[in-house]
């Protein structure tokens, strides 16, 4: 009837008025009132469902990302108010990162983090092994204690159960450093120079025994001067004492050595030199082919072609608490942005930089937390159980020998040492 009708009417008028400008486009298109009113119908049916997609695309993304977001804001590590580490000598890469790490713990966490420098290999490991330290930011001496060799195969060490949390391989290369007012260009070139010995400090000399073996020297070839510490031994070049010193390219006291009148030069150890690589094997297993773009007289366009191992690495004990362990591994990788600007090494801290196959092995927090973040594998995880198998080799062998005590004490070790490793299927590298 006549009120229906007009009922109609301004309903289809009210929806029409909604929106407007498909009023404007039926009287363009000269389209009827119930035209007008379906494209209008249909037009607000697009929104709504534009609005819901949108409302889903949200809600989905949410889904994704809350868990993530949650999982940084609810970390809340129960570190210690302070934790205490070993490391380089003041002024050394090293000790600059271990620092740098340390302010972004305090930053986050409010941790105070003691950094106990350490002149050599001992020195740095000694508060580990005391328990004065929790962790060591420690260089390739770390092999030489889990191996029990060098100074540690006396009575008041052997092999060490040590596990790493995280190291640095950064852009750097180990290397001799020459002064470089006397022409030196190759390894060879040191025959008869003037080569550093640091007391107590096997890692220093017994790499530069690797270098020195790339250009077929021992250390009958060269002058050996013997130095009580890192600092000084280069210290000792500056000053015309010693001709060479051996140190990641990075070092704070590389640096020194490149602004005095002697002037700094990196020996390459060629990657296709095959000699130099076996010689060098023979001397120390851990060295691997780098090519380093940063450090002393080292840059993107002077590269330098030679051998790296990664420097530093924070280590502790193997009985320490894994979930300390875990924590702190996840922070210095959730926080890498925060420091990896504060000494030129440390962009090698990044996840995507960790060698997880080396040749000390890793913590069970560090590993837990790899897995977390899905960065460890199958094949990791077998090296890294062979590598703690070959520590319990050496600590079984260990505990004989002491208990036996022979006056010959190291040397009689070292043959055990050989003996059992050997006999486990795996390669002593040290025989005496």
């Amino acid at each position: 009837d006549h009120r229906d009708l007009h009922l109609s009417l301004r309903r289809q008028r009210q929806m029409c008025i909604r929106d407007r400008g498909w009023m404007y486009h039926a009287l363009n298109q000269e389209l009827s009132l119930d035209q007008a009113m379906r494209e209008s119908m249909a037009r607000a049916f697009s929104r709504l469902a534009g609005r819901l997609f949108s409302f889903a695309l949200v809600f989905m993304i949410a889904a994704v990302v809350s868990p993530l977001q949650a999982g940084e804001d609810d970390f809340e590590p129960n570190f210690p108010r302070t934790m205490s580490w070993s490391a380089y000598n003041l002024g050394t890469t090293g000790y600059n990162q271990a620092v740098a790490i340390g302010k972004a713990l305090k930053d986050n966490y409010d941790v105070n983090l003691r950094v106990l420098p350490g002149k050599n290999d001992v020195s740095r490991l000694l508060p580990l092994q005391r328990g004065r330290v929790q962790f060591s930011a420690n260089g390739v001496a770390t092999y030489f204690g889990q191996e029990g060799v060098f100074q540690f195969a006396g009575k008041t060490w052997g092999p060490m159960p040590l596990r790493m949390v995280m190291a640095s391989h950064g852009e750097s290369n180990q290397a001799l450093g020459v002064a470089d007012d006397l022409g030196i260009k190759t390894y060879a070139d040191l025959r008869g120079k003037r080569v550093p010995y640091v007391r107590g400090a096997p890692a220093l000399n017994v790499t530069t025994e690797a270098f020195l073996a790339c250009g077929g020297l021992t250390w009958d070839d060269v002058e050996r001067v013997d130095f009580p510490g890192y600092s000084a031994m280069w210290t000792g070049v500056v000053n015309g004492q010693v001709d060479a010193a051996y140190a990641t390219t990075v070092s704070g006291p590389t640096r020194k050595l490149e602004a005095s009148p002697r002037g700094i030069f990196w020996p390459p150890a060629p990657h296709d030199d095959e000699g130099c690589w076996e010689r060098m094997a023979t001397v120390v297993p851990f060295m691997q082919k780098h090519v380093a773009t940063r450090g002393a007289a080292i840059s993107v366009d002077n590269p330098h072609e030679g051998a790296t191992y990664p420097y530093p690495m924070l280590i502790t004990l193997a009985d320490q608490d894994e979930q300390l362990v875990f924590d702190l591994a996840r922070a210095i990788d959730v926080h890498y942005e925060e420091y990896k600007n504060a000494d030129p090494g440390s962009i090698g801290w990044a996840m995507e930089r960790q060698n997880f196959q080396w040749v000390v092995p890793f913590h069970d927090g560090s590993v837990r937390y790899f897995q977390s973040i899905g960065v460890w594998s199958d094949e990791a995880q077998a090296h890294n159980q062979r590598l703690i198998e070959r520590q319990d080799v050496l600590a079984q062998a260990w505990q004989a020998h002491k208990a036996e005590d022979p006056d010959d004490f190291t040397e009689v070790w070292m043959s055990r040492r050989a003996e059992a490793l050997t006999a486990a299927g795996f390669d002593p590298i040290w025989r005496q």
